[in-house]
């Protein structure tokens, strides 16, 4: 049976493109000890690795055959929906924590608390989102024709606070750091440079390509945030909160929804667009920063050498 999706499969190539291209850096930026950038790279190459197997899995049925599957990548892909912004915070707390040290020289120890700290933000802040989302998820998932399996949240007053409101305060913070750096830049830019040749781990070049992916972040974070309240709020009655019980009654529902049906519905189709799209577009933006760089090209000429010289 054909896809009902007149683009498939589009959206898995580049899905799975996403996926390399997130990959591809990965191991250098590890040497690096590039902590957040390598949190980034990580939610944003695995959030393109579920969606595009499960855009081919359900690419012509809305059939519950892999539940556990299920169960897991669906948390996995709302994990991503913070882990990306938690990641960003952690980029844009580090730009700002080297434009405005006092010290010229970090330590071993100083740069290991900063990955303890970055570990605690990009992977402490997703797990403790979706402990809190099981609160205000109403059954288990749901299965949407051509995009997949996918978390579901009961539309009540509690899960503004529990979940929706949580992109906007950490797209808020980044944006606060954000306009620290740029402030303090301003203030110290004459000592700007040899500040960075400090720090030993990132240059000029390095350190405006992760401020503007940043920015970009930030800029994309907030808006969506703020849109996804304000169709959730129009798109459905908010439903009272009477208790645990009522919400998780008959948890174990599984719904299964035909593309002519979600793509009917004007809330729904927005936001599977939005997520699958979204990490998409960022593994794309990070190569365009960073996978032409010097260091890159650096690192892919190392690599053709390397099998070159075995043939």
């Amino acid at each position: 049976m054909p896809a009902s999706d007149p683009t498939f499969p589009l959206f898995s190539i580049l899905a799975f493109l996403g996926f390399i291209l997130c990959a591809i850096p990965l191991s250098w930026h590890l040497q690096a000890w590039n902590s957040g950038t390598c949190a980034f790279m990580i939610w944003t190459g695995l959030a393109c690795l579920i969606t595009g197997i499960n855009s081919i899995i359900w690419a012509d049925n809305a059939l519950n055959i892999a539940p556990v599957w299920c169960d897991i990548t669906s948390q996995l892909i709302l994990g991503a929906s913070i882990g990306i912004p938690a990641s960003t915070l952690c980029i844009s707390r580090r730009l700002y924590r080297i434009t405005s040290t006092q010290t010229v020289s970090i330590t071993r120890d100083d740069k290991l608390r900063a990955i303890y700290t970055d570990i605690s933000i990009a992977l402490g802040i997703p797990i403790l989102f979706l402990i809190l989302h099981i609160v205000v998820q109403g059954h288990r998932f749901d299965i949407l024709e051509e995009y997949g399996c996918t978390s579901v949240t009961y539309n009540t007053l509690p899960a503004y606070f529990l979940y929706y409101i949580w992109p906007i305060a950490i797209g808020l913070v980044s944006l606060i750091y954000s306009s620290l750096i740029l402030r303090t830049f301003y203030m110290r830019r004459i000592q700007f440079n040899q500040l960075l040749s400090s720090n030993g781990m990132i240059n000029p070049s390095r350190y405006f390509r992760l401020m503007l992916l940043a920015l970009i972040d930030i800029m994309c974070t907030l808006p969506i945030g703020i849109y996804t309240i304000y169709i959730s709020l129009k798109g459905l009655p908010l439903a009272p909160w009477i208790s645990w019980d009522d919400t998780h009654y008959d948890f174990g529902f599984v719904q299964l929804v035909p593309a002519v049906i979600w793509r009917s519905d004007f809330r729904t189709y927005t936001s599977v667009q939005i997520t699958r799209w979204l990490p998409v577009a960022c593994a794309l933006i990070f190569f365009a920063l960073f996978g032409f760089a010097e260091e890159a090209m650096k690192n892919y000429r190392r690599v053709f050498w390397f099998f070159a010289k075995r043939f």
